[in-house]
């Protein structure tokens, strides 16, 4: 079987309050990441500011952009001259009142083809996002992106097997998460390790699963309460790990991969093939009992 290579890169950076200076660094290490040969580079969740979450505050809902607004406009002339596809979340203004956590998928013509809204909103301390995006209405779905079919799922979907799985039977071969995760700073050092490798096995155990590879973008810096923890990566359809990068440095992460194995995986371990699909009606329960 023929090798068949994409090239991925994930920007991992730090962010400033301004969503200009933001956009104008993303900018930067994207061209960076086209450089170095990536047909695919992928920015962080929420890139344009301070993570927003953080506390309830309105006035944050003025950092939200519509579709067209800058990021598609912006980023959408870089995809069309560097002829790549970026995948850019975004802080979505949908109407007066009503706004999502989205990712667009901007092709190499520049215009959007992809549109995923995050389905899993979490509300924790110092992520309160029900408190700013409504729940995704757009599925579990894959984008076509050039050489291959990728899916994008956000942040706290990257805890759900089901958004894994229904996103790779709708023929995603990349699963991209970005991502905005981190510690705080009363977190020892024993909890701190825990809590990054669980994240990372999560997702990795995706890759295995579904016989896909998966890249998670996440930023590093501290933005008020939060340290976060970057560790950027992307396995491969065994979950094994073929690039990580630091926990507190900004850096591209740029790497090869052969979508061939995808095939090979899945003949080795075909779990699509035996699942049962005609037991599972369970899952649409929220609980048994």
């Amino acid at each position: 079987m023929e090798s068949h290579h994409l090239r991925i890169g994930l920007v991992q950076m730090a962010c400033e309050r301004g969503p200009a200076a933001n956009l104008e660094k993303a900018s930067m290490r994207i061209g960076q990441a086209a450089d170095a040969g990536a047909h695919i580079v992928c920015l962080q969740e929420l890139y344009r500011s301070w993570y927003p979450c953080q506390s309830e505050d309105n006035n944050q809902f003025d950092l939200a952009e519509t579709i067209p607004g800058p990021t598609s406009e912006v980023l959408g002339k870089i995809a069309a001259e560097r002829k790549i596809t970026i995948i850019a979340p975004i802080f979505e203004r949908r109407a007066a009142g009503v706004y999502h956590n989205s990712a667009l998928v901007l092709d190499s013509s520049g215009g959007v083809a992809g549109h995923y809204r995050k389905m899993h909103i979490p509300d924790d301390p110092g992520y309160y996002e029900k408190f700013y995006f409504a729940p995704g209405d757009r599925g579990f779905i894959s984008h076509p992106a050039g050489a291959a079919d990728i899916g994008v799922l956000i942040c706290w979907d990257q805890w759900f097997p089901e958004a894994a799985r229904l996103t790779a039977i709708s023929g995603a071969q990349v699963l991209f998460y970005p991502t905005a995760i981190g510690w705080t700073g009363e977190m020892p050092a024993n909890t701190r390790t825990r809590m990054y490798q669980a994240w990372e096995m999560i997702q990795r155990s995706h890759a295995i699963a579904n016989g896909v590879f998966v890249a998670a973008v996440n930023r590093v810096g501290i933005e008020g309460g939060i340290e976060f923890w970057g560790g950027s990566f992307v396995c491969d359809p065994f979950g094994e790990v073929i690039a990580r990068a630091s926990h507190a440095k900004e850096e591209n992460v740029v790497v090869d991969c052969d979508l061939a194995q995808i095939e090979h995986t899945r003949r080795d371990w075909p779990f699509l093939r035996d699942r049962r699909i005609d037991a599972y009606a369970d899952l649409s329960r929220r609980f048994r009992g």
